[in-house]
């Protein structure tokens, strides 16, 4: 420690720590623009703001890059430093066009008022660069920047995008993105991060300008909440003016640290949507439900009549009794959400096992990562992650696998990106290449389908080579002998034709991950998405313990989650086969607890997943369905099938925010509130358990979705008295034994909470497993994987691979980021990718449209070169209902996870 003195005071400053920094945490303020106090930020020094006054130095120091030695004496507050403070900001205002309107609660304007600078006696330049409204969702005003350097840092050392830099010289120097493009142009990816760094306002949101670009009044308050799209579960703040989300900023958040995405800061235009439902619809009684109707709701919404609550909600209460108590239980079925709290998810569950009878309930998870629930429960008896993503800053070896972080999950893909900035050793391994390639030191592109040879080729290497960890083998795990005896044939010299990667490349990464000291593996739905995603999981977490990488700091085992409460609506029990807490329906003492706690009886059959569930609505075997949130008819496997079985239905009712291609089918539909218009919580991909709050009020006429299930449920013959999320939490702790030590209470006080938590005054548990695992033994066991084909190799008549995903500005089905002008502007329509050198084989150029085969289905979309795809594979999202992926996927599925296969099958390529 570093002892000296500040404004009189004896202070102390650790290693590396600077004057600033020591000034920050004694709660003496000192002016700063060049400069931001979040993590990921250097200091600069450039601006001059921050000066202070050191005894005995002519010059004066700029605090924020100075570094304190001992008995020094400095004064923040002298009047030479509060003087040349002032002239520093004089300066800089004589070119601030119009500043107090524009950046009232900005960095600049903020400390200029405090400085007491109102005006500048400088002149101001002559020119000012014109504004740059290229860019759907962010403003370039150019006339207002400092050069302070914090857009380029944030592009190039906090978001590691590279977009942004400073460019020509002297007084010509300018902020340019990529060539000195305009910023639409550019490669820019919309984090917005450059945005929320700016403290003049020369970097704006669109959405806080009026019609001449200036920016309106400072928001009202801002209001505490976490991001509904993906899992990395960022905590946003919502800035609101009236009933309005006027913008959105990161805030410090355990998984984001103020960081944030496109969809994350600029995809909240739905909310005010003219689609946006208002009332409840009825349909009228004449009017015969069509699978064509999915295709234009718009049109569909012409055989709905509006309703009163009232009527609505006995409506779709009696139609449900009915098939109850004529057909029985399991004529019923309900999916949950996972874009939902975990409150409705846990109230949603509970309705369907005691007011319909049955446990017919599954969620989205079903078709993300019900494979990596089923490997993990069967290897370590635990379905969540045993690391957070932020565990990549210890880690020296990291491996991701069947994932695009940075277009599924680009928060997390920073933590990545400065692991390899740091030295930490990258691999990435997906038959398609993705931006986080280039940040890593080996790249595996393996063919199409082919995981289980890669790993067991890794796996093979680390055992013939003797590079396990023979004493956690020894001291953690079972059933050694079963993967040793099984990887003896997986040579990489016989794997390599099958997977299409070098053996020397398969022994080189195998070697790299066994010899780290600490090393992650995180994988996403390339991995769990096919007919063989629990084998491949299975594989992975052989890797993982085989070489004890499981337990410690920088290790560990992490499926990135998709939706924004998948890891929380699963552990509050939307699985068919488990309650609460992934107990299985047929454990007796789990089942005897929760029937005491609900007062009810409880099926112990396993119930139907969510492919199951449309092919028994196919056959006539379910005859109603409630559900919320969810859009099968859009996002389950050959949706031409799932739509005609929803048709089929003699009573669907559907919850959501707008007339999706689902609620087009329903008898009745309910208006859903949307995210930042509840109270609730959800849990992210790292288990931490967060706290959202209501920014705004749900439009007139639309109630709350807790509120909705609560209503059916006493109409289904159930006593609840549930009023609030906070009613539910206690009972659904009492039901979910790893949120032990977690209260509504503390969430208000902490914000988030990971679980598990072993004291209410304890921290959660970031990594788990370091002594034991949650088995019966203890133990981890190891699971042999062996080869298979996907379900639909390509032949003659289909001969490409086609691949489904998502896509960096739109989130799953589109129904809210499509309804969010910027987004939509970003990425407005369909396209099918191929590798250039396949489009000039076909005779195709960019943009040409192109007919899409499969057994199941045809599309017709636009095309789109990529040279990250290999020869022979089509990538579709599957975002569009225009041209819906899922029309041509197979519902082929997994035999153990009962996931479909959406990242394999075979294609036709038409010109059109």
């Amino acid at each position: 420690m570093t002892r000296f003195t500040l404004d009189g005071r004896d202070v102390e400053a650790a290693p590396g720590e600077t004057i600033w920094t020591v000034a920050q945490h004694e709660g003496v303020e000192i002016p700063h623009l060049c400069h931001l106090p979040r993590p990921g930020y250097r200091p600069d020094g450039n601006c001059r703001a921050c000066l202070v006054e050191v005894e005995g130095e002519r010059v004066l120091a700029a605090s924020c890059i100075r570094v304190p030695r001992e008995g020094m004496a400095v004064r923040s507050t002298s009047e030479r430093a509060a003087r040349a403070r002032r002239m520093v900001f004089e300066l800089l205002l004589a070119d601030q066009p119009g500043q107090e309107a524009r950046d009232a609660i900005g960095g600049f304007a903020r400390w200029a008022r405090q400085l007491g600078v109102a005006r500048s006696r400088f002149a101001p330049e002559e020119s000012h660069p014109a504004p740059d409204l290229s860019h759907p969702a962010m403003a370039v005003q150019l006339d207002a920047c400092i050069q302070c350097g914090l857009c380029e840092r944030a592009c190039r050392e906090v978001q590691h995008n590279d977009v942004i830099g400073l460019a020509e010289r002297g007084m010509a120097v300018t902020v340019s993105f990529d060539l000195l493009d305009p910023m639409g142009s550019s490669t820019c990816v919309a984090c917005g991060e450059c945005v929320q760094a700016c403290p003049t306002g020369a970097l704006l949101p669109k959405s806080v300008l009026d019609e001449a670009g200036r920016r309106t009044a400072p928001p009202e308050r801002e209001v505490a909440s976490i991001c509904p799209y993906c899992g990395v579960g960022c905590q946003v703040g919502f800035r609101v003016s009236g009933d309005r989300i006027e913008e959105v900023v990161g805030r410090d958040g355990p998984s984001n640290q103020g960081r944030l995405c496109v969809k994350g800061r600029f995809g909240f235009g739905y909310l005010t949507h003219p689609d946006r439902l208002k009332r409840p619809l009825i349909r009228i009684e004449d009017a015969a439900k069509d699978p064509a109707d999915c295709l234009d709701p718009r049109a569909a919404r012409g055989k709905f009549r509006e309703a009163s609550w009232e009527e609505a909600l006995d409506r779709a209460a009696a139609g449900l009794a009915r098939i109850r108590d004529m057909r029985g239980p399991d004529a019923l079925a309900g999916f949950g959400s996972a874009k939902g709290s975990n409150e409705e998810a846990y109230l949603f569950q509970k309705l369907v096992r005691t007011g319909f009878g049955t446990n017919n309930v599954d969620h989205c998870t079903r078709l993300c990562h019900a494979a990596s629930v089923a490997a993990l429960l069967e290897g370590i008896g635990s379905g969540a992650v045993t690391a957070p993503f932020t565990a990549a800053r210890d880690a020296e070896v990291i491996i991701v696998i069947g994932a695009r972080p940075t277009e599924n999950h680009p928060v997390a893909a920073t933590y990545l990106k400065d692991a390899a900035t740091r030295g930490a050793t990258l691999v990435t391994m997906d038959p398609r290449g993705s931006a986080l390639d280039r940040h890593a030191a080996e790249v595996v592109r393996f063919a199409p389908g082919r995981d289980v040879a890669v790993l067991n080729a890794m796996l093979h290497t680390v055992i013939v080579e003797e590079l396990y960890d023979r004493q956690y083998v020894a001291a953690h795990t079972e059933d050694f002998a079963l993967i040793r005896d099984h990887v003896a044939a997986y040579t990489p010299e016989a794997m390599a034709p099958i997977a299409g990667v070098p053996a020397e490349q398969l022994r080189r990464v195998a070697r790299l991950y066994a010899r780290a000291g600490s090393a992650m593996i995180l994988w996403g739905m390339g991995i769990s998405q096919s007919t063989h995603g629990t084998d491949n999981t299975r594989c992975l977490i052989a890797l993982a313990l085989l070489c004890g990488q499981v337990g410690r700091p920088g290790t560990g085992l992490h499926p990135l989650r998709g939706q924004n409460n998948v890891q929380g609506a699963s552990d509050a029990g939307l699985i068919p086969m488990m309650f609460p807490d992934y107990r299985r329906t047929g454990d007796e003492a789990a089942r005897s607890h929760l029937e005491r706690l609900w007062n009810a009886q409880l099926d112990s059959r396993p119930g139907l997943t969510v492919v199951e569930i449309m092919h028994a609505a196919e056959r006539g075997d379910i005859g109603g369905m409630y559900v919320m949130g969810e859009n099968p008819a859009m996002s389950d496997p050959d949706v031409t099938h799932a739509r005609a079985a929803l048709a089929r239905l003699d009573h669907l009712v559907v919850q959501d925010l707008f007339l999706t291609e689902t609620a087009t089918l329903a008898d009745v539909v309910l208006p859903a509130s949307a995210w930042p218009e509840k109270d609730g919580t959800v849990t992210n991909t790292n288990r931490q358990v967060q706290l959202g709050r209501a920014a705004v009020p749900p439009p007139e006429g639309v109630q709350q979705d807790l509120a909705i299930i609560v209503e059916l449920a006493r109409r289904l013959g159930l006593p609840w008295a549930y009023a609030h999320p906070r009613d539910v939490f206690p009972e659904m702790a009492e039901a979910t034994p790893s949120l032990a030590n977690i209260t509504w209470e503390r969430l208000e006080r902490e914000g988030s909470v990971t679980y598990p938590c072993a004291g209410p005054d304890q921290p959660g548990q970031e990594i788990v497993f370091g002594d034991r695992f949650p088995t019966a033994s203890g133990r981890a066991r190891f699971v042999p994987a062996g080869l298979a084909d996907p379900a639909e190799m390509p032949d003659a008549q289909f001969p490409f691979v086609l691949t489904t995903g998502r896509q960096l500005e739109h989130w799953h089905t589109g129904t809210m980021t499509r309804r969010a002008g910027p987004l939509d502007a970003l990425e407005p329509g369909p396209t099918a990718a191929l590798a250039p050198a396949e489009l000039a084989r076909l005779g195709l150029s960019p943009g040409d449209r192109v007919r899409l085969a499969t057994r199941r289905g045809v599309i017709e979309l636009a095309t789109r070169a990529d040279p990250a795809l290999p020869d022979g594979l089509v990538f579709v999202p599957f975002a569009f209902r225009e041209a819906a992926a899922n029309m041509l996927t197979t519902s082929q599925l997994d035999p153990w996870g009962k996931i479909p296969e959406f990242k394999f099958c075979a294609v036709r390529v038409e010109r059109i």
